[in-house]
């Protein structure tokens, strides 16, 4: 199912003027990252999975993970062939603006394909396509470990491209598909006036949410970055940032924190680290 809506960029686009004239750089991305992980830390129901049966007998099962990981799709050419890679940001729920971007700096460069959080991705590339699948669904098979190969969210961003709203599906339960910021007529106080507007889509699976709960969480995230404050919500601690992705490093050498003991929740809902 697919959501969408208009945020008004006036105090984001402030902050990176502002930023610019201290010699910082912030990406559009990196904002509606950073609101991401505040926002689901917010909704921890769209901050899960639908699993599959775990037996024969048993229904398929959501899962919800406590900690907020977002999968960022970038366009890199792999062996030289252009491919999207999957850049993991966990611990968004506490991330500061600057430990977002200083993580999506470190993606975009120019060699960000042959990061080591990428060796995975690359390795599935040299081995035949049934071979690959197999491997892949091994990994994903416990639910618990794909916030390590998926994240729990996903953010697509085509705002470099004439492009002003999409859709696409992440394999998440919510996916959040960002367009291009471009000056539009809006009415404030009954005035219409111009202001930069970010067109924001949302894709979700119904399996997991449900469209009032999908609506609340466009709403929130459109809230959370109209009302942006660089002095509030920056979080009190900065993530470790480093490894994300090494599920799909490795192919089985799969880092999990510990588990947190629990029984189900609505919906038989079982809570992942």
């Amino acid at each position: 199912m697919h959501l969408d809506t208009e945020i008004d960029m006036t105090r984001i686009v402030r902050h990176r003027a502002a930023a610019r004239e201290r010699g910082a750089r912030y990406s559009v991305v990196s904002y509606l990252l950073h609101a991401t992980g505040r926002v689901l830390a917010r909704h921890p129901a769209a901050n899960a999975v639908m699993a599959g049966r775990s037996g024969r007998w048993r229904a398929p099962r959501v899962v919800t993970f406590g900690s907020v990981t977002a999968k960022l799709a970038l366009d890199r050419p792999v062996d030289g062939e252009r491919t999207v890679l999957s850049a993991l940001l966990p611990g968004l729920e506490t991330a500061s603006l600057d430990a977002v971007q200083e993580r999506v700096d470190r993606y975009r460069g120019r060699d960000a394909a042959e990061l080591p959080e990428f060796a995975g991705v690359r390795k599935l590339g040299r081995v035949p396509n049934p071979l690959g699948r197999v491997a892949f669904a091994a990994v994903l098979r416990d639910a618990r470990r794909r916030p390590g190969v998926f994240g729990t969210v996903s953010v697509s961003s085509l705002g470099h491209r004439a492009v002003d709203g999409f859709h696409s599906a992440g394999g998440t339960a919510v996916t959040l598909c960002a367009g291009r910021v471009t000056d539009r007529p809006v009415v404030r106080d009954g005035r219409i006036e111009v202001a930069p507007v970010l067109r924001l889509g949302l894709t979700f699976d119904h399996r997991v949410i449900d469209g009032a709960t999908a609506a609340d969480v466009l709403g929130d995230l459109k809230h959370t970055m109209e009302d942006f404050d660089a002095g509030a919500g920056e979080g009190t601690r900065e993530p470790d940032l480093r490894g994300a992705g090494g599920d799909l490093g490795t192919l089985g050498r799969l880092e999990q924190g510990p588990r947190r003991p629990g029984g189900a929740r609505d919906r038989g809902a079982l809570r992942a680290p």
